[in-house]
């Protein structure tokens, strides 16, 4: 089987850019729309977005290579990061490795690429690691990188990344070609999400570490978009992956065996459709949130507002099975006729709406309170 880094035209990849530049448009549409949605919160509101995104980007990210942390770990590391005041201090250095890595891309997105910063964002990720591997550098293993599925013995290659001894020279080429691509660079690629879905592919085709290079490349995407908007902006394309994976992976496979990249295009672009889609839900449940509590916040007392900031935090899906009396005693600890009470006053409210009847009654939020 033939790869693209085979290619003797490689990395030139083929694609027709007209072809999408009807998504551009609608997608360049929904991130003005979001940047702009964003300008309009409250300084503490969008602080607590940006640090819910850099927080499941760093936990989808992990997910997507099989690696599941604790949100807690991640979300005090993501807030040490940040340099925000945390009441407890994560010991799980994959959470402080991961944490360290989506805050750096967010706070550094303008900076060129350089050789320098891909090690550092790859010593610190995994610096936890146990088995032998060259942190901070590139590959160097004679084995061939290979990305492969099934059982011992009976293992399927999808894709073998170019010879270690090829590395060095293919990522001087890359780092030149990512910032000679941003805008004001001398080849500056006007697509601003062509450039994004190229860097991934191109990085990814070249596998440059001997761990860790999904994570990675994920990030590159990131401050390709960041640089291309010139700020930072809310999104967890890695949340959009990771609920895709498995046409993620496709995508990827059926782009690598030539130069011709439509096919990881339109997946990129869907992909990051459904990523801004869900930045979209969630400015717009921040603000519909203040605005439930700044109508109702002096009505509230604090076991009410605890109920209801825990029924939240699951939007735009519904409280599993509904808040119940005795779900609502364990969450704030009250007694069953203090919960009783404080649950028909939120129905009454019309926060609240009650589902079923007598041992099966249950409240969701209503979307309509406010």
């Amino acid at each position: 089987m033939t790869y693209n880094w085979q290619d003797p035209n490689w990395p030139n990849f083929i694609y027709q850019a007209e072809a999408f530049l009807p998504q551009t448009m609608d997608l360049i549409a929904k991130i003005g729309e979001s940047l702009g949605a964003s300008e309009v919160l409250k300084l503490n509101q969008k602080e607590s977005l940006e640090l819910e995104f850099l927080v499941a980007e760093a936990l989808k990210s992990a997910e997507i290579e099989g690696e599941y942390l604790s949100r807690e770990d991640v979300y005090s590391s993501v807030r040490k990061e940040m340099g925000l005041p945390t009441s407890s201090s994560s010991k799980d250095q994959r959470a402080q490795g991961i944490a360290s890595l989506v805050v750096s891309v967010f706070r550094t997105f303008n900076d060129d690429l350089s050789k320098e910063m891909l090690f550092e964002w790859h010593a610190k990720m995994l610096s936890f690691q146990s088995r032998s591997i060259s942190l901070g550098a590139w590959r160097k293993h004679h084995e061939p990188m290979q990305i492969v599925s099934g059982s011992a013995g009976r293992e399927v290659v999808h894709f073998e990344a170019p010879p270690s001894g090829q590395v060095g020279l293919e990522m001087d080429a890359f780092i030149r070609w990512f910032n000679a691509s941003a805008p004001g660079g001398s080849h500056d690629l006007k697509n601003p999400l062509i450039r994004a879905a190229i860097s991934h592919i191109y990085f990814e085709s070249i596998h440059p570490f001997e761990d860790g290079n999904g994570r990675i490349g994920r990030a590159l995407v990131e401050k390709a978009l960041f640089q291309s908007f010139q700020k930072p902006f809310l999104i967890s394309w890695s949340k959009a992956l990771e609920h895709n994976k498995k046409y993620y992976y496709q995508a990827l496979k059926s782009s690598q065996n030539g130069l011709d990249i439509t096919p990881w295009i339109s997946f990129f672009f869907s992909s990051l459709d459904e990523a801004l889609d869900d930045t979209k839900f969630h400015i717009q449940h921040i603000v519909w949130k203040a605005k439930l509590f700044d109508q109702f916040g002096t009505k509230l007392n604090k076991h009410q507002s605890k109920c209801l900031n825990k029924m939240m935090a699951f939007l735009p899906k519904e409280f599993e099975g509904g808040m119940t009396n005795k779900k609502y005693q364990s969450i704030t600890g009250v007694s069953k006729a203090t919960a009783s009470r404080d649950l028909t006053e939120l129905a009454m409210l019309g926060i609240l709406k009650k589902v079923g009847g007598g041992r099966s009654t249950a409240y969701q939020i209503n979307n309509n309170a406010v």
